[in-house]
């Protein structure tokens, strides 16, 4: 396929994934496949891609306030340890039926997204053991973020994702929207700032190993940076429950893919 085309293919399934909060290495890797690019280096330029996409559309969040950096760096830290152990421990276990363990958890997700969630919920405040009260980063809401149901969600998460090798986007925003009650917006933009960190530290292992070629990497990094700013831009001016409707297909469909690698 020609290196051009492959980088518009890129470029289109970026906006819609950091529209979404996904991340997108499913879908970046199944296109870099289909192009019969190798698989070693299909999956040091989906990292490259990846990082330097959600980079770009980092920047575009942080500049309306859509990170929260208190809960990104909080489940950054348990989801960088949980996803180690899954790593580790993912050799005991058969690639095949945790393949079909994510698709049967990405299609649980992207039902429960659908779940609508009242406003309420984004400002009533809890004084119980356990709760711990965020204010958001422009200072007009209060999060409560119940650590009892979050820490083990986020663990099982992350160790999940660990074993099958995936950035964790799938899992992140409906943990903030369901689970903290963060707004959709600033959902997606806190995950942003997540996936970078999970995406840099995988190229950078695949980078150490000799699998970068900038042939291919950075002309696909150019259209995965102007579609990540794109669906930035669009993302902060689209109605949240519109957002909440593209996250479940995204992540329906991302089912799907997994449940293909487990059936082919």
């Amino acid at each position: 396929m020609n290196i051009w085309l492959l980088t518009l293919i890129i470029f289109i399934l970026a906006i819609f994934t950091v529209m979404t909060g996904h991340g997108g290495g499913n879908f970046f890797i199944l296109a870099l496949v289909l192009a019969d690019i190798d698989m070693h280096i299909a999956d040091a330029s989906v990292q490259f891609i990846l990082f330097t996409t959600v980079l770009a559309a980092m920047f575009v969040f942080k500049e309306k306030k859509l990170v929260e950096w208190k809960l990104a760096i909080f489940i950054g830290i348990l989801i960088a340890l949980s996803a180690f152990f899954g790593g580790y421990f993912s050799r005991k276990f058969e690639e095949k039926i945790l393949k079909l363990i994510l698709a049967a958890m990405l299609f649980l997700l992207s039902v429960l997204m659908l779940k609508p969630v009242k406003e309420k919920n984004y400002v009533e405040k809890k004084t119980l053991p356990g709760f711990w009260i965020v204010k958001s980063q422009d200072n007009t809401v209060e999060y409560n973020v119940n650590l009892w149901i979050v820490v083990p969600l986020i663990i099982l998460f992350g160790f999940i994702a660990g074993m099958v090798g995936v950035s964790g986007g799938s899992f992140i925003v409906p943990i903030l929207v369901l689970s903290c009650g963060v707004p959709m917006k600033n959902a997606v933009g806190t995950a942003s700032a997540l996936i970078f960190i999970s995406a840099f530290t995988g190229f950078t292992g695949h980078f150490l190993a000799g699998h970068f070629d900038y042939h291919i990497a950075l002309p696909l990094a150019v259209g995965g940076v102007g579609g990540g700013i794109l669906g930035g831009k669009i993302a902060i001016k689209t109605n949240q429950k519109l957002l909440k409707i593209l996250f479940s297909i995204m992540t329906f469909l991302a089912a799907v893919i997994m449940a293909y690698k487990f059936f082919k």
